[in-house]
């Protein structure tokens, strides 16, 4: 299906964003389309701060609700040596985020460990026949990371009990919220700055308020700040895997996290780069997003997360190369289940032509797939045939009686709000707008597919199912140089809501035949000409345009501006995103 391309006018203000930003007209440019204003008025993030992000401009703990009082219960069972346990999540969020908690606890002298679920045997979130085993085991305080926000009847239980419950969770809440001694989330009891703080990053909150607590001031002694500088990387891994808006805060922990990565104390960072093989190299927001998250996360799909959670804890050097080895063989296991389930949920779309107009949602369910994996190959028919997708591992037991789900979305349709109008056809869902889990008896696949379809054509549109391209600006071939790509990098790190900008060209013609490269031959290379200027250019995945761009010869290129280093040789290349013909 086409792109709509979407190009704003340039804007009267250009020039004055050059004067006032110290930067080029595409730039200034760029920085109007994301929100920000050249005359300095703006009622969020002030531009100046986006441009230079500084920890001084973090928001302190006191602000998230609950932080506060999570910090004093926190410091009543440090005093009273009571056994704490960390409930974490199995995904790069929550093992980050129980990483900070455990540091922070321990440098306060607790007695902590960490718990994680199964992913495939246990599920998400907090799982009562787990919490009464830690309970059991002489757990005094459970302090749940990245989870619990929804469960009400577990907290109600541990509430008839000696054990205290702290909530520290960025999902969405219920219409009842858990019976506990604190509840730390951005909207739940209150609102908070920054709503799209992930878990790790509460996390990372919920440690300063502890730090504050135990320095007696607002200021932490020199011990704790210089944990919470070194804690700053995990926070930055499990923002950027868990997809929030890299802006405001989010943005600030991600540029200083990023920064100190490659510098990092933790045996277990050092062997996660090493084995990522990024040693030595400066690591940006598509390095841990497609490098170091997905081996962290290859525990909990592939395995248990309770290695990743092992690794940036407590492992030393060599424990901690070993489990980095370890998770690296998990995650090529990984690729190739996903391989496999990708070809056969495409093949049953294609063969019962799932993704027409009368059907603007998919749902799938299978029996043999990996219930750790199917999540991404859900983001992958979303891209594919832009449509909200459920895709259901059914358990392998035989019998098929029981299915755990993953659901990924696009924009105008809410999938908590969906899971929600399905309740009555699920065990149990949760999730945010874009994506969400779910249990579902194997007799209820049928009508929770036509129910969850239905929901799915009445509130799209055809243009919805249509995949918007935003681009930044029309942009001259003269234009493509050194100095634009250096300019551009100033507004990294790029992710969910401050992604990397994106150019269209006015018509250039073919300096030279265009070819299929690639072990598979299944990208386009080519070189386009404008007003005597020429430039290579690389289009992943597009060698079917190829034959089209050679019988055409004139197209507009829709691309993102690309430094191509060549034995020492730096020069400015398009990547193709999307080509019009006339």
């Amino acid at each position: 299906m086409s792109k709509q391309w979407i190009i704003p006018p340039p804007s009267p203000d250009v020039a004055l964003g050059v004067t006032r930003w110290r930067t080029i007209p595409i730039v200034a440019q760029v920085l109007i389309n994301r929100g920000f204003s050249a005359d300095g008025n703006t009622d969020g993030f002030p531009a100046d701060q986006f441009l230079n992000p500084a920890l001084k401009d973090l928001h302190p703990p006191n602000l998230l609700p609950g932080a506060t009082r999570a910090a004093e219960i926190l410091q009543e069972a440090i005093n009273a040596k009571s056994r704490i346990v960390i409930y974490g999540d199995y995904d790069v969020d929550g093992t980050t985020g129980a990483a900070i908690l455990w540091h922070a606890l321990r440098l306060a002298g607790a007695d902590v460990s960490v718990y994680v679920p199964h992913r495939i045997e246990e599920g998400y979130g907090l799982n009562r026949d787990a919490v009464r085993r830690l309970a059991a085991d002489g757990a005094r305080l459970i302090v749940t990371v990245d989870c619990g926000i929804t469960a009400v009847d577990i907290a109600r239980e541990l509430s008839e009990t000696d054990v205290r419950l702290i909530i520290t969770d960025h999902h969405a809440p219920g219409s009842a919220l858990p019976n506990a001694d604190a509840i730390v989330h951005p909207t739940a009891e209150g609102s908070y700055p920054n709503p799209g703080i992930c878990g790790a990053g509460v996390a990372l909150k919920v440690a300063w308020a502890l730090g504050q607590r135990l320095s007696g001031s607002a200021r932490v002694d020199a011990r704790f700040r210089e944990l919470l500088v070194q804690l700053l990387p995990l926070a930055a891994l499990g923002t950027i895997a868990d997809v929030v808006p890299l802006l405001g805060e989010n943005r600030i922990i991600v540029t200083h996290g990023l920064r100190t990565l490659p510098q990092s104390p933790l045996p277990g960072v050092q062997a996660l780069i090493e084995s990522a093989g990024l040693r030595g190299s400066r690591i940006d927001g598509f390095d841990v997003g497609f490098k170091l998250a997905p081996r962290i996360n290859a525990a909990g799909r592939m395995g248990h997360a309770r290695l990743a959670v092992e690794l940036l804890t407590d492992a030393d050097a060599a424990r901690a190369k070993e489990i980095a080895l370890y998770l690296n063989d998990h995650n090529r296991k990984r690729q190739a289940v996903q391989r496999s389930i990708s070809e056969q949920a495409m093949d049953r779309i294609e063969r019962n032509d799932l993704a027409c107009d009368a059907r603007r949602a998919i749902v799938l369910a299978g029996e043999d797939w990996h219930a750790g994996v199917i999540g991404i190959v859900c983001s992958k028919i979303v891209e594919r045939y832009r449509r909200p997708t459920v895709l259901i591992a059914m358990s392998s037991d035989g019998n098929g009686d029981e299915g755990q789900g993953s659901a990924r979305s696009i924009e105008h349709f809410d999938l908590a709000a969906a899971m929600a109008d399905c309740d009555e056809h699920l065990l149990a869902h949760g999730g945010h707008a874009m994506a969400a889990g779910l249990r579902i008896a194997g007799s209820a696949v049928n009508a929770f597919t036509e129910a969850f379809v239905s929901l799915a054509n009445n509130r799209l549109t055809g243009t919805d199912l249509v995949e918007k391209l935003r681009l930044d600006a029309t942009v001259p071939l003269t234009d493509l140089t050194m100095s634009l790509t250096d300019s551009i990098s100033r507004l990294g790190p790029f992710g969910s809501g401050n992604p990397k900008p994106r150019f269209a060209s006015d018509w250039v013609e073919l300096a030279a035949e265009p070819r299929c490269v690639g072990k598979a031959g299944d990208h386009l290379q080519a070189m386009f000409r404008q007003n005597g200027t020429s430039i290579r250019a690389i289009g992943f995945g597009l060698a079917g345009s190829a034959e089209e761009l050679k019988h055409r010869r004139r197209c507009r290129v829709a691309f993102e501006p690309m430094v191509n280093d060549f034995n020492g040789r730096r020069s400015v290349e398009m990547q193709i995103i999307d080509i019009q013909f006339p």
